[in-house]
């Protein structure tokens, strides 16, 4: 597995992510869509991190095995100039079929990674309260919980908490 920092996107990327994406929605992933995302959808979300990139606002990375996307993930910064040294990590989506092959770690370190060197101070992410893979893998990484809303999350007539988790990067933290 390579993983790499994403500055630009192609038709080609574009539609391998909307793949995943669209693969794990439709069975059921809480990635922020009821029912999988459009290509266009997609094509707007990547544009749209694309240029928080590009403006030191942002981290994109994919995961790459046998030379295909098998995941993706990324933050943005907060917008507010009192939050600038804060950001979310907003979506980390691995293929269905290559979950349980260390894409997710890999992919969160390398995100952790390029918030330390963009100085990011405190990372935060949210995470459906029944996905317990992720919450692991997170916990696992060194995020803590901060917060729980319970049966925040609908789907259909379903409801999930939304746990809310952190990493202080500052120095003497973490």
């Amino acid at each position: 597995m390579i993983t790499t920092a994403v500055q630009d996107v192609d038709d080609r990327f574009v539609a391998a992510a909307h793949r995943i994406l669209a693969d794990l929605v439709a069975g059921g992933a809480a990635l922020g869509w009821v029912d999988p995302p459009s290509l266009d959808e997609v094509a707007e979300l990547l544009g749209h991190v694309v240029t928080a990139v590009r403006q030191g606002d942002g981290a994109l990375r994919a995961a790459h095995v046998d030379g295909q996307v098998a995941g993706l993930g990324y933050w943005l910064r907060y917008a507010r100039p009192t939050h600038r040294p804060h950001a979310d990590l907003e979506k980390l989506a691995v293929a269905a079929d290559a979950h349980g092959q260390g894409i997710g770690r890999a992919l969160t370190a390398a995100l952790i990674d390029d918030a330390r060197r963009a100085g990011i101070e405190v990372l935060t992410l949210d995470a459906r309260g029944d996905n317990s893979a992720a919450l692991r893998l997170y916990r696992s990484l060194g995020f803590t919980d901060y917060g729980r809303l319970p049966d925040f999350v609908a789907f259909g007539a379903r409801r999930y908490d939304k746990v809310l988790l952190m990493l202080d990067l500052r120095a003497g933290s973490s």
